[in-house]
């Protein structure tokens, strides 16, 4: 307006962050003028600086990497209660000692044996329906079968994790990160029933479903949005993809990406820009104001949270129960390993039968009849346990 005598209203301005991949439009807040000692004269008097609004600040990240450092600790301790030279025949890298690894054949992974994974609390259905040990279906989630498994999650984990936790905030991501892992451990038990389970794979998932979701949720405000999401869908596809190989679970990476998408939703919902917009200009009425949430927003968080409730509810009851899905689902095992002529699904646990004369053990592989004598001297029976994975 002309001929007014008082200093002009501040000014709201926008400001772009372009990311790779993922470009989001920040609406950020006047705070005060800036300190110039002579402006310009193509200078206006009121110089702005500009700080990022609550909703879309930078947080620091430091929860990301404790998981991170609490993932190799274990499995380091898991190492240690191994105790390979004590408790196999044969160990790779004996140098290391106390903490070298399981032979080839039993772990390709390098890591421990699968009775030390137990101890330390490896998803083991038996253990969790039988002996409510129900404590497993989180224990799991921070243990590893070796240093291949620990190293790929982990460096995904750094890579997805600390991106979502500068945007969100440590809360709201170590709650989808946890909530994911226990998804993914849950659907895990429901189909797995005959072999122990291990690892963050179902949390990192979650993680992914999460960013899906939160894309999805928080549309609008996204640039290159389309691809953007093609790029995202064909990352989650690929990871998924490779849990159709023998020895993968698959189904703690379908349970976490499950739970981390709905979650995503309840989580991960940010406010419309026009209302951060309107919520920082100049003359702001809360009368007047637009909704702070899309109403598909509103539908979206209130429908993945019944579908979380009921899921988790029915899951947990079921698994109690002893409920085997497999009995319901005749090809659902599919989705977790498809059988071809370089290799076969049948993951179950190693037995063998032995014979002993003098200091001779013969086992023989219950699972492929394969035979071999051992020349052993007051073996345990963890010793003979691992020629008995290494032969099966």
């Amino acid at each position: 307006m002309a001929g007014g005598g008082g200093n002009p209203p501040p000014e709201v301005h926008i400001r772009v962050h372009s990311r790779r991949g993922f470009n989001m439009i920040h609406p950020v807040e006047v705070e005060s003028p800036l300190p110039t000692a002579s402006p310009a004269a193509n200078e206006s008097p009121n110089t702005v600086m500009y700080r990022e609004v609550k909703h879309f600040k930078k947080w620091f990240p430091w929860l990301v990497p404790s998981f991170v450092l609490a993932n190799v600790v274990m499995f380091i301790i898991t190492m240690s209660v191994n105790n390979c030279p004590k408790n196999s025949v044969s160990c790779i890298a004996g140098f290391l000692g106390r903490f070298s690894f399981q032979p080839f054949k039993e772990n390709p992974l390098l890591g421990p044996s699968s009775s030390a994974l137990e101890k330390m609390g490896a998803l083991d259905v038996g253990k969790v329906v039988q002996k409510h040990q129900g404590w497993r279906l989180i224990t799991c989630m921070w243990l590893h079968g070796g240093v291949f498994h620990v190293l790929a999650n982990m460096l995904s984990l750094l890579v997805i994790g600390i991106r979502l936790e500068q945007e969100f905030g440590f809360v709201r991501i170590g709650l989808l990160y946890l909530i994911s892992g226990l998804g993914g451990s849950l659907l895990s038990a429901l189909f797995i029933q005959s072999n122990i389970s291990v690892g963050a794979s179902g949390a990192l998932f979650g993680l992914l479903g999460g960013m899906l979701s939160e894309l999805i949720t928080n549309w609008t405000i996204y640039a290159n949005k389309v691809a953007a999401l093609v790029t995202l869908v064909i990352i989650i596809a690929i990871n998924l993809s490779v849990g159709i190989l023998p020895h993968v679970d698959n189904f703690a990476h379908l349970g976490g990406f499950l739970s981390g998408f709905l979650l995503g939703f309840v989580f991960l919902i940010r406010p419309q820009f026009g209302w951060v917009y309107q919520r920082y200009a100049p003359g702001y009425s809360s009368t007047s104001a637009k909704s702070k949430f899309k109403t598909y927003q509103c539908v979206f968080w209130i429908l993945s949270l019944i579908l979380l409730i009921v899921g988790f509810t029915v899951g947990l009851v079921m698994l109690l129960r002893g409920v085997d899905l497999n009995d319901h689902c005749s090809w659902c095992h599919y989705l977790s390993c498809v059988p071809t002529k370089r290799w076969s699904c049948n993951t179950q646990p190693a037995s063998c039968q032995s014979d002993q004369t003098g200091n001779q053990y013969t086992l023989t592989c219950s699972n492929n009849g394969k035979s071999k004598t051992y020349s052993l001297l007051n073996p345990t029976a963890r010793q003979i346990q691992g020629l008995c994975a290494q032969l099966c």
